[in-house]
């Protein structure tokens, strides 16, 4: 009996730190993890700041899609550059050694999946060892995959042999602009939209029908040097612009908005299963697309009302020399230094350290066009946002493209000028960089210091 009250003080002690204790103040949860931001590699920080978005000089071709107004926009990080042939590769070759890998562990050949986890209980799917290295010339492994090959008549260049038609990428993601129209509402079960092949499913009161499956094909479309320019000879640049090492640092292009999301996805996937599990890091955020809000702020480089990255009005520097890659006069492409695309980091960066905002490539974007969308979407983080199904009218694939490219006249330079292409169609003037929103405010760390 006399030892019950010291009993009933060691629990009460114990309920109190598992509570956080602060003796009954407000002090918020305990044991949680300090916070700093981590600069991704390759990307530079771009405070958050108000500018004003649209045309700093005339509307040269009258064609009223953008109207200049004042917008604000949250900090971010975005790539240097654009994004390169021998990065997209990383992206190419993991979907061929993941795909590789899933074939030889239902063969049951080697090491290649995990199948049973430390304590020995099954897993359901396997899991890739990335830890296993892949003999593709194995006499197993070879005939395992010969799937994975074009046949001997069908390979024009014996690189990798791979057929890239079988380079699927599978990912999944949420749609949040659907589940918050539905959210709280008793939800219509009575039809559902289909995207086509993809299988993105809408209108559900199942919270997992929000979470939408999508399956990719990665490999650019190399043969857009030959379909793009009827009645020119482009014969070297569809044989070796993607696979050749002369342009490794040259800008990926033949890429799909879609193949760029996909990209954006592994890309994500490849951190947080990388650097940031092994180190027992917190997830920081989606590398995506930029918004066309953030690809004009950050292309002027705090420069507010200048037409160009640069500043402007002109073209050229006091040497006469040309700031960017684009087609400086009729049939001229060669006087700016490029004659198709040149390496991502010529020319000089903007104030934001930012190389050609302007030229080479025209980036995708994350936003849907419509010629109005200056008159309805918000001031604060600008977004107008469409993710087309296979059989909706072309008119709802299209998605902005800025900056110009190597084909481009000077107007398509310009900070504030607004064109498109459609999402499943690939170009030789159309590349991309990623974005990582930044989180808070809190303290920055540069990776190399780590």
């Amino acid at each position: 009996m006399e030892l019950r009250p010291v009993v009933y003080i060691g629990a009460i002690g114990l309920l109190a730190s598992c509570g956080g204790g602060g003796n009954g103040q407000l002090i918020g949860a305990q044991g949680r993890p300090d916070w700093y931001q981590v600069d991704p590699f390759g990307m530079n920080y771009i405070p958050m700041g108000a500018y004003t978005m649209g045309p700093s000089d005339q509307d040269a071709p009258y064609a009223f899609v953008s109207k200049a107004k004042t917008v604000s926009v949250q900090a971010f990080y975005i790539d240097q550059t654009e994004i390169s042939n021998n990065e997209y590769r990383q992206f190419v070759e993991y979907v061929i050694d993941s795909t590789a890998k899933r074939i030889l562990g239902d063969e049951d050949i080697g090491e290649h999946v995990i199948t049973e986890d430390e304590f020995g209980e099954e897993i359901d799917p396997p899991v890739i060892n990335w830890k296993e290295r892949i003999d593709y010339y194995g006499e197993e492994e070879r005939e395992a995959l010969a799937d994975m090959y074009y046949a001997q008549s069908e390979q024009f260049y014996r690189r990798k042999e791979i057929d890239t038609r079988k380079l699927m990428f599978e990912y999944y993601w949420i749609d949040l602009k659907e589940a918050a129209r539905k959210a709280g509402r008793d939800l219509d079960l009575s039809y559902t939209n289909t995207k086509g092949q993809n299988n993105a499913i809408r209108g559900h009161s199942d919270r997992s029908k929000f979470i939408i499956k999508e399956i990719i094909n990665v490999y650019p479309d190399t043969l857009a040097w030959t379909h793009d320019f009827t009645y020119s000879f482009n014969d070297p640049m569809t044989k070796n612009y993607f696979w050749h090492p002369a342009y490794d640092n040259y800008p990926i292009v033949g890429v799909t908005w879609t193949q760029c999301n996909a990209f954006n996805v592994w890309r994500t996937q490849n951190l947080m299963n990388g650097w940031l599990q092994s180190n027992g890091e917190p997830f920081i955020n989606d590398f995506r697309l930029p918004t066309e809000a953030e690809w004009e702020y950050a292309a002027r480089g705090g420069l507010d009302l200048a037409p160009y990255p640069w500043g402007g009005p002109y073209i050229r520097n006091r040497q006469g020399c040309f700031l960017g890659n684009f087609k400086p006069l009729s049939g001229n492409y060669t006087d700016d230094g490029g004659f198709h695309t040149v390496p991502v980091d010529s020319y000089s960066p903007n104030d934001y350290g930012l190389y050609q905002m302007a030229g080479n490539v025209a980036e995708w974007t994350s936003t849907a066009f419509d010629e109005s969308v200056y008159d309805f979407d918000h001031d604060l983080n600008p977004e107008y946002s469409y993710d087309a199904l296979a059989n909706d009218p072309p008119s709802l694939k299209r998605k902005v493209i800025r900056g110009g490219s190597w084909k481009d006249v000077g107007l398509y330079l310009q900070t504030g000028t607004r064109s498109y292409e459609y999402q499943d169609t690939a170009k030789t003037y159309v590349g991309f960089r990623s974005v990582l929103t930044y989180l808070g405010r809190g303290k920055a760390v540069n990776a190399e210091d780590l």
